[in-house]
């Protein structure tokens, strides 16, 4: 007993390796493979007539795989399942569209337009089962908690909308000095921020005629929110060309936290779902897309290509899939986040577009 082969399964002095037990362990066990993002988009759509303007929101994915994007006066859906493209409506031609968002559910999809109505559609149905007015001039950004939709507006206010009652707004904030072009209800749906061309960023509760809260760190507009969610009441957001700053703040405090000059105009935040990542979207001079690493905020990955600043951004439903858009009049397709924690998750519906481009 106490022979040789037991000396070297051991710490002990005898071992004839010079490498102790727990560094075997550590070199014997399996290398994790680091995450590659490929560089290029898997998908390139033509999107003739989108707008290259910094203060309007023209993408947006809905929970059932289906995009919308306002062209023009024009809102066509872009089905990711089956690659159908179905023209949704067709405004006046004196008006266009500013703004759309998918409502939860993504069976209804609110329009906002240059004259200052919200319309909502019946995307089944193709038809407008809804037209709101209660702004004076064009709706920028829109955001929807259940039944609630808010709606942010040139002539800096926000007007709360019950879609289920006959009245057209229920609730008026005002607060903004110029333009709202950011807004995102929290993922509890207590919180809403705001972001407005007068450099703010404010926080509302549902019932507050006034804010919560009001950050007044950023030196350019703030078009870029978005809510953690995998930290309650941590809030990001993005400053135009004169700030470039990423900033995080605590919500429940009003904290401050961390800020990160990134060179360029923030247009977009968004958080993964599955990983403490987010990706940013940028304006001049690269025109790039960033994955960052949170809290660290170590760039993971920058993808370029686009040849005009990247003025819209949205993720898919399974998480992993973004489309960026931009003024250069082309919507591209990346996947840039890991997937879903859960094993069972089913295949990626986009999976038939991956060998396109």
């Amino acid at each position: 007993p106490g022979g040789r082969g037991d000396a070297r399964r051991t710490n002990s002095p005898y071992s004839l390796s010079p490498v102790g037990m727990d560094s075997q362990k550590l070199l014997q066990s399996p290398r994790k493979e680091t995450r590659k993002i490929p560089k290029t988009p898997f998908k390139v759509l033509d999107a003739p007539d989108l707008q290259d303007d910094f203060y309007l929101n023209l993408v947006d994915w809905s929970s059932l795989n289906v995009l919308g994007v306002g062209l023009g006066g024009c809102v066509y859906l872009w089905n990711a399942c089956t690659g159908q493209v179905t023209k949704l409506c067709n405004l006046r031609p004196e008006d266009g569209v500013t703004s759309v968002g998918w409502m939860q559910r993504g069976t209804h999809l609110a329009v906002g337009t240059n004259k200052g109505e919200v319309q909502i559609w019946d995307v089944a149905k193709c038809k407008k089962v809804r037209s709101m007015g209660g702004h004076q001039a064009r709706v920028g950004t829109l955001a929807w908690n259940a039944n609630i939709l808010c709606s942010g507006s040139r002539d800096r206010s926000i007007l709360h909308r019950d879609v289920r009652v006959p009245e057209p707004f229920v609730n008026k904030l005002v607060g903004h000095k110029q333009e709202v072009c950011g807004l995102k209800w929290s993922l509890d749906e207590q919180q809403l921020a705001s972001g407005g061309n007068d450099n703010k960023l404010f926080v509302w509760k549902p019932s507050y005629p006034t804010p919560i809260h009001r950050f007044n760190e950023h030196t350019a507009a703030v078009k870029a929110i978005c809510w953690s969610p995998h930290q309650h009441g941590l809030l990001a957001s993005g400053g135009g060309t004169a700030d470039r700053c990423i900033r995080f703040w605590n919500t429940l405090t009003s904290q401050p936290l961390q800020v990160v000059d990134t060179g360029s105009q923030v247009c977009n935040l968004a958080w993964s779902a599955t990983a403490n990542e987010l990706v940013s979207t940028h304006g001049y001079s690269q025109n790039q897309i960033v994955v960052w690493k949170y809290p660290s905020m170590t760039q993971v990955a920058t993808l370029t290509g686009h040849t005009t600043r990247v003025l819209y951004l949205a993720m898919a439903p399974n998480g992993q899939t973004i489309v960026t858009g931009a003024g250069d009049e082309t919507l591209r397709f990346w996947n840039i986040f890991s997937k879903s924690r859960s094993s069972k998750e089913p295949r990626s519906m986009l999976t038939p577009f991956s060998h396109i481009r």
